[in-house]
């Protein structure tokens, strides 16, 4: 009986310390090194259990201040250690002290045209217009990483063969990693982990900045948006402007959002922070008390165990809005990539004109001809609309001897002046306003060329011919300064280039064959019109230029022939033949 009852207890007691020590043996006795340790991923964002402390502020501090005096790039470069970054599309290093993303040229857009010197998306900080995008994480009650501390890299190059991965220890049982890789255009994919081998829990926060010290030099106007802009739940944000950051204070502009991104605009470079398209995180878009702009994410608190480890997916874009490079990341998952060009309200009609072009461009290897040959396919299609605004404009040349007597007969009798031309125009069977479709059809077409060549960093420093070197600046070759032979660059609307003086002569000779207006001041506008375009049009891009010369010559060659086609058809008429086309 005795042995009996000494054996059950025995059992009991086992049960007992093998329970006790499967439930608190890990935390109170840790025996396991790093390498036997078996890590637990964390489970979704919870509360934080036995004294380990949740970050709850959804502000993140601002990166640092913006220096005083601020050094060249390159020289505050050459003082740390980095990681050189060499792709295809870009190159540059990575800063180890912060693990900053603050170094970056793109190597198929210089800064001038016919130059080598590579366009500088990123600086680092202290340096002049400083630029960097930054990622890590917050937490409270445990050393994090931040901007002076030195990461290990497993790597001296990151190109999109070799992957870098960067890890840093606090000491006190926290390990981060930043696995980091790139593909051949623009995008950086950043893997952070965090492993707690410590006996407490605690709680980490991810997060990503993108900080820049100064505005982009590119300016901002009514059709495009240059400045701070996300997409936040799937809608694209171009509300805030770095005037609104100014005004907003310290708190900024803030949203939440899962998925999306943000981050800075310019006019033909972007730089955005892309979270995990699953989390839920607080975007931020703001100015510190430095001056410096600063737009960032954080994500939801996550708590971690002794020996778990939590693991969060992000990315950056940094380079040029090559807009088919910005379709195929849409494709691969970034939300609305591609709205980071501002297309506009006409944006239904830009893309496939912008494809159109593009696709013009393949074949001819030059976007002046891709210019002209679609404006040659814009005529072919509105042809239809053409040849009945033409023969009205023609049937109203020949009936301006009626017209004139009219006006001459009715003078003083306006009522009846208006009441007789209707007459005249039902039994001639002329609709004066026939002539206006097709030119308001052209105006989108104009609108939307307009912007692609604003916009668009595939036509930037694009050549056509001769002089015409770069499509999406002005002619640059102007009488006013003796086409070049005079030192000095004439200003602004002054500047008229051959293509705005070809743009007025097409003008003027098109209106020279269009019905003289009946009204002497319209007569007096119309005679003015070109010359005051040929002003206005000089500041705008070449490539707008050549499209309107072009569709203006193809209009004069079309009423020239409808006119005379049509004169053909009375003269038939008159001899009692059967007119054709109708």
């Amino acid at each position: 009986m005795n042995q009996n009852r000494n054996m059950l207890l025995a059992i009991v007691l086992s049960a007992l310390v093998l329970i006790g020590w499967s439930l608190l043996g890990d935390r109170y006795f840790p025996t396991s090194t790093e390498d036997e340790t078996s890590l637990v991923e964390a489970d979704a964002p919870s509360t934080a259990p036995d004294g380990a402390v949740v970050p709850t502020s959804d502000t993140l501090p601002a990166a640092e201040e913006v220096a005083t005096a601020p050094r060249d790039a390159d020289e505050v470069i050459a003082e740390g250690g980095r990681v050189t970054i060499d792709t295809p599309s870009v190159d540059g290093s990575l800063n180890l002290t912060g693990a900053r993303f603050d170094d970056l040229m793109l190597k198929r857009h210089s800064v001038e045209l016919d130059g080598e010197e590579e366009v500088r998306l990123l600086a680092p900080a202290g340096s002049n217009g400083a630029y960097f995008a930054q990622y890590g994480w917050t937490g409270e009650g445990v050393e994090v990483p931040g901007a002076s501390t030195v990461w290990t890299a497993d790597g001296d190059t990151l190109t999109p063969e070799t992957p870098v991965t960067l890890s840093w220890s606090n000491g006190t049982g926290q390990t981060f990693i930043q696995k980091i890789s790139v593909d051949e255009d623009y995008l950086f994919t950043i893997e952070q982990r965090v492993e707690n081998r410590s006996a407490n829990a605690v709680a980490i926060r991810p997060f990503a900045l993108a900080s820049r010290a100064e505005q982009s030099q590119d300016e901002s106007f009514w059709t495009v948006h240059v400045g701070p802009m996300g997409v936040f739940d799937d809608a694209a944000d171009y509300d805030v402007s770095y005037e609104d950051l100014e005004e907003a204070g310290p708190q900024g502009e803030r949203r939440t959002t899962t998925g999306g991104w943000l981050g800075f605009t310019d006019k033909y470079w972007l730089t955005a922070l892309v979270p995990d398209q699953g989390s839920r995180v607080t975007a931020t878009m703001r100015q510190g008390a430095s001056g410096a702009f600063q737009t960032d994410y954080l994500g939801a608190p996550v708590v971690l165990q002794p020996n778990q480890a939590s693991d969060f997916r992000a990315q950056l874009f940094a380079g040029a809005k090559e807009k088919g490079v910005l379709d195929a990341y849409e494709d691969a998952g970034i939300p609305k990539l591609s709205k980071s060009i501002d297309w506009g309200w006409f944006e239904w009609f830009m893309r496939p004109l912008f494809d159109l072009l593009r696709l013009l461009f393949d074949v001819t290897g030059n976007f002046g001809v891709a210019i002209i040959l679609m404006t040659f396919l814009v005529r072919g299609a509105l042809y239809p609309l053409a040849n009945k605004q033409f023969r009205s404009m023609a049937g109203m040349r020949r009936v301006q001897p009626k017209l004139k007597a009219l006006q001459e007969r009715y003078k003083d009798d306006k009522p009846r002046l208006q009441q007789e031309m209707l007459k005249l125009y039902q039994e001639e069977k002329l609709n004066p306003a026939a002539g206006c479709l097709p030119i308001l059809l052209q105006i989108p077409v104009f609108y939307a060329l307009y912007k692609v060549l604003l916009v668009s960093v595939e036509m930037r420093h694009q050549p056509f011919v001769l002089w015409l070197q770069d499509l999406s600046a002005p002619d640059p070759l102007t009488p006013v300064n003796l086409f070049g032979l005079l030192p000095f660059d004439p200003p602004g609307m002054l500047a008229i280039g051959i293509l705005p003086i070809l743009l007025g002569i097409t003008m003027w000779l098109q209106f020279k064959l269009n019905p003289a207006p009946m009204d002497d001041i319209q007569k007096q506008v119309f005679g003015i019109m070109p010359w005051i375009l040929m002003f206005v049009m000089a500041p705008f891009a070449a490539g707008l230029q050549l499209y309107w010369v072009t569709s203006n010559i193809l209009t004069i060659a079309q009423q020239k022939y409808l006119y005379r086609k049509y004169d053909l058809e009375k003269d038939s008429m008159k001899a009692g033949a059967h007119p054709k086309g109708t």
